[in-house]
């Protein structure tokens, strides 16, 4: 009854301030703070009220951006979907489950509604999947309707290329107006029938992948991806849509997506939120010439944080975020990945797994061997600069893989853990002396991960 009060004053709340938010926003803070009888969450209201109170800082630039040129209704929803629901109401739920069976439960799962893909990028992490196989709009409603029951209301797409499946991903944001969906997509399916039905359903937005210039993003994904990404960007924007970039920094475009050319013009072009993933060399055909130096990996780090402090767009390093995230998040810590044959995998990048969907309940596969190997060990490093068990500490993939018997999920060739891991030993041990480094540099990270690690 307490839970249903608080979100109907929060509903209430929301639509109060829809029409204006930069104008509003000030009257809730200070409801907020007089609420806030214990100063619980004194921290964070004073950062709110100093962004809202100074039209110079970048976040106030955002908020202002975001209201302004993104449609009201998707605002709302956003906020109704992904942070009152997601992050307040599903938080305590998933905490709960935990403590009670002892097990990590996700804040958001991936999966991937088909592995079919229009394109064949150099390097792609999910090429070994095949293209053949799809997971029906059924069994992504069950999970769906298991992941609401254990907290979790954010939904991410990926694939293959998701898009192939839009019409039944629009069908599930309908069924499900109460969380929120995102998808990676190539960019090259989006037109103005599927704007439409994002608008109409407004719990949906989309990442467009792209690997910087016209000349990286081809390279990679083939001749005249680049202009198809840009053309679909402009078609959001003029629908009043909510969107951004992800993007997979490597050894031959990491100065470009990380230049200050490249994020204004993802800016300019109406993106409100950068994906930054560093290559990762999976499958047997994978390219380790691709794989980002230390130095490169250290250029990024520091990137991401100027961006944070300087430009109107939400950024994010999967990798280099982990001093926020205390670590790897994988394993059902914050998130999990089901394959588009069913198999759930503790990461999009772990191809390895003991159980399907089809199988086994959401709560049954958390509590599978690889997955409670996983939370056993979870930090895997000190230093959260080095939060990966494949990238960064490949011994620990091979412990983990071994120990539960978890099996290759790449369909077309399956890979042995102990030749995935070699791959990636030499890049772990040069990026170790980096990080260390780094992690030395900031006590802050240091006093983090002690605590982490206990």
């Amino acid at each position: 009854m307490m839970n249903r009060i608080q979100k109907t004053a929060a509903n209430m709340l929301l639509n109060y301030i829809a029409d204006d938010p930069l104008e509003k926003l000030p009257k809730i803070i200070e409801l907020a703070e007089k609420l806030d009888k214990d100063n619980m969450h004194a921290t964070q209201i004073k950062a709110v009220r100093e962004i809202l109170s100074d039209e110079n800082n970048v976040w106030y630039t955002f908020v202002k951006n975001l209201v302004q040129e993104v449609d009201k209704k998707l605002f709302k929803k956003f906020v109704e979907c992904f942070i009152i629901n997601a992050n307040f109401e599903g938080y305590a739920r998933g905490r709960e489950i935990e403590r009670k069976y002892d097990c990590n439960v996700p804040w958001a799962i991936l999966m991937d509604p088909t592995s079919a893909c229009n394109l064949s990028c150099t390097g792609c992490w999910a090429a070994q999947y095949g293209s053949r196989h799809n997971l029906s709009y059924e069994t992504l409603d069950s999970i769906c309707r298991q992941g609401k029951e254990l907290g979790i209301y954010f939904y991410i797409f990926s694939g293959g290329e998701p898009l192939v499946r839009k019409k039944d991903i629009i069908r599930l944001c309908e069924a499900h107006q109460d969380c929120y969906f995102f998808a990676f997509t190539n960019g090259t399916l989006v037109d103005d029938e599927l704007c439409e039905d994002m608008l109409r359903v407004g719990n949906f937005a989309l990442a467009f992948s792209i690997e910087g210039d016209e000349e990286a993003t081809d390279m990679r994904r083939g001749k005249g991806t680049y202009r198809k990404v840009i053309e679909a960007m402009e078609r959001m924007k003029a629908h009043r849509l909510l969107f951004g970039y992800s993007t997979c920094y490597h050894r031959y475009n990491t100065e470009s997506v990380g230049s200050d050319a490249f994020v204004d013009d993802m800016i300019a072009r109406g993106c409100r939120f950068a994906w930054n993933f560093t290559y990762m060399p999976v499958g047997k055909d994978a390219r380790l010439d691709l794989i980002a130096t230390p130095e490169q990996r250290a250029y990024m780090y520091r990137r991401i944080n100027e961006i944070r402090a300087t430009k109107p767009i939400f950024a994010m390093d999967f990798w280099n975020d982990g001093e926020y995230a205390d670590g790897c998040i994988a394993g059902g810590k914050r998130y999990l990945h089901i394959n588009a044959a069913g198999d759930v995998e503790p990461c999009a990048f772990i191809h390895y797994s003991n159980v399907n969907i089809h199988d086994v309940s959401l709560l049954d596969a958390l509590r599978s061997p690889l997955f409670m190997a996983y939370r056993r060990r979870q930090p895997f490093n000190g230093n959260m600069l080095r939060p990966c068990p494949l990238l960064d500490n490949p011994e620990m993939l091979r412990e983990m893989v071994k120990e539960s018997g978890a099996k290759s999920t790449d369909m077309e060739a399956p890979e042995d853990v102990d030749v995935l891991c070699a791959k990636t030993a030499p890049a772990a041990r040069a990026w170790a002396e980096t990080a260390d480094r780094l992690w030395a540099e900031n006590p802050k990270s240091r006093k983090t991960a002690c605590e982490a690690v206990q």
